[in-house]
C-alpha cells in the first residue's frame, strides 16, 4: 500500500465567542446588521434604510435597540461621530465577518429523529460523566486544614 497524500492539520483559525456576543445574534436582524457593517460604516438611519431593502421593515428605534446591544457586546463598535448643525450622528462599523448559513427546508423531516437520539445518548454520556466528576470531588473534598478528607 502506498500513501498517496498525507497533511498534518493545523489549526489556524479559532472562533470564539462570548455569552453576550452569542444572546446579541439571537435576533436575526442583528446578524444581517453585523454583516453590513463588515462591509461599510454606517448610521443608523443608514442601517435602516438598508434593512428595509432586506425586508426587515422596523422602526428607527428598534434598530437604534439591537445597535446598542451589538454595541454593548462587543460585535460594532462607533467609529466615527459627527456634528452637523448642533446634532450629532454616530457611524458604526465592524470587524467581524459573519457567514450566512441558511439550512435545507426539509432539515427538520429529514433530521429530527437523528437529532433526537443523539440528544438522548450525548444526555446520558453527560450525566454519567457528571456523576464521575462528583464522585471524584466528594472523595477529594479539602477539610478546612487543607487535607483530604477520607
Amino acid at each position: 500500500m502506498s500513501i498517496l497524500m498525507e497533511k498534518e492539520i493545523s489549526i489556524d483559525k479559532i472562533i470564539t465567542i462570548n455569552y453576550e456576543q452569542f444572546k446579541a445574534l439571537e435576533d436575526p436582524i442583528r446578524g444581517k446588521i453585523v454583516q453590513m457593517l463588515y462591509k461599510k460604516n454606517l448610521n443608523v438611519v443608514q442601517i435602516h434604510r438598508r434593512l428595509k431593502k432586506f425586508g426587515f421593515k422596523k422602526a428607527v428605534t428598534t434598530i437604534r435597540h439591537h445597535v446598542e446591544i451589538l454595541k454593548n457586546s462587543g460585535l460594532i463598535e462607533i467609529v466615527k461621530i459627527e456634528e452637523l448643525q448642533g446634532a450629532t450622528t454616530k457611524y458604526y462599523g465592524s470587524s467581524i465577518k459573519l457567514l450566512d448559513f441558511t439550512l435545507p427546508l426539509d432539515f427538520d423531516k429529514n433530521y429530527s429523529k437523528i437529532i433526537a437520539k443523539t440528544s438522548l445518548k450525548l444526555g446520558k454520556v453527560v450525566r454519567y460523566k457528571q456523576s464521575e466528576v462528583d464522585k471524584y470531588l466528594e472523595e477529594n473534598t479539602f477539610n478546612h486544614t487543607g487535607e483530604t478528607k477520607q
